[in-house]
């Protein structure tokens, strides 16, 4: 019973109330009845329509729908007439037989069915709007669902070809130095060791921090350092509060190494590399400057800066930006522009 009633609500009584003492107060200017009379009855024909609507249109047959509920106007309006000679006080077989009370039921039906026919267009009118505009925010839904599916696979990709690169090159490095230096090799590869087992789970990761991306940057320089020497020295600044802002994973990482690659292996005498972070307004800025060689205008559109532009256009659109230019007395800045909320 709850489910055939399923839809029956305070506010569609309302309606039936309201709607009842407006069709009483039209039709008392054609009929000598009394208001309160013909309200008695258009309250037993509407309450009875209402409800043969509501369990017609809730019934699982193969009946179409509208035709369900045209039907239930037509015997809501009847058994509604029926019940007004009961309420009424009046003989309901008595009624029937007697030919100026049969004519008063059948006005009484007629007026039901064409008032609950308006009533019910307009009802169906509505329902099908309701319907078309949940379809709409379904469909809505599943594009976005479906842009956002395509995101996360744009940005996996993004981020795979940062970790092979990054990954290849540590690599070369250690090779190198199994060459030409093995005790420093084996220190190297320990650093390495130890980087790439913290480093490895976090470039799965959608999101990190700046604290865990400086780390990272530390470890890497520190496994650099052994390979450069004295031609690289390193610093980082990192306010406190910092620590925990989001941001996008191996970013830093990609910064240091194109910082590593374009400004300070050129560099006879290599450099430093400095590592800073800071709030300015509604933005934070991270950024990566060395005192290596100058701006390479080719390293402005290689693959590792390209690569990070296109992860902030996915990720912030156009509220985030990487900017790369020459660092003062020498060497290049690379800044990253990410918002703050």
């Amino acid at each position: 019973m709850p489910t055939l009633l399923a839809g029956l609500s305070w506010r569609r009584v309302a309606w039936t109330v309201a709607l009842s003492a407006g069709v009483a107060a039209v039709i008392v200017r054609f009929f000598s009845n009394t208001y309160l009379d013909l309200l008695v009855s258009a309250l037993c024909v509407g309450f009875s329509i209402m409800l043969l609507v509501t369990i017609a249109g809730n019934l699982r047959l193969r009946v179409p729908r509208e035709l369900r509920m045209a039907i239930a106007v037509v015997i809501g309006s009847l058994l509604g007439t029926l019940l007004t000679s009961v309420v009424k006080g009046r003989s309901v077989l008595g009624m029937l037989q007697h030919d100026g009370a049969l004519w008063r039921v059948l006005i009484t039906t007629s007026l039901g069915v064409g008032f609950g026919g308006v009533i019910l267009l307009v009802f169906m009118y509505r329902e099908q709007k309701a319907r078309a505009a949940m379809e709409a925010h379904r469909a809505e839904a599943e594009r976005q669902r479906y842009e956002k599916q395509a995101l996360s696979a744009q940005l996996a990709a993004l981020q795979a070809q940062v970790e092979p690169h990054f990954l290849f090159n540590t690599l070369a490095t250690v090779q190198h130095l199994v060459d030409t230096d093995p005790p420093r090799a084996s220190s190297m590869l320990t650093s390495l060791i130890a980087y790439l087992r913290a480093a490895l789970p976090q470039m799965r990761e959608a999101a990190t921090t700046i604290g865990r991306e400086f780390a990272l940057a530390q470890a890497y320089l520190e496994v650099l350092q052994v390979r450069m020497g004295p031609r690289l020295a390193f610093d980082l600044s990192l306010p406190p509060g910092l620590e925990t802002t989001p941001m996008p994973p191996m970013m830093l990482i990609s910064l240091v190494e194109n910082a590593i690659k374009h400004g300070l292996e050129p560099a006879e005498a290599g450099g430093a590399i400095h590592l800073a972070a800071r709030r300015s307004g509604d933005r934070i800025i991270v950024e990566v400057a060395n005192t290596g060689a100058d701006l390479d205008p080719l390293a402005r559109g290689g693959t590792g800066l390209s690569n990070i532009r296109e992860r902030l256009q996915a990720l912030y659109g156009s509220d985030a930006r990487l900017v790369v230019e020459a660092n003062r007395p020498r060497g290049v800045v690379a800044r990253i522009e990410l918002p703050a909320a």
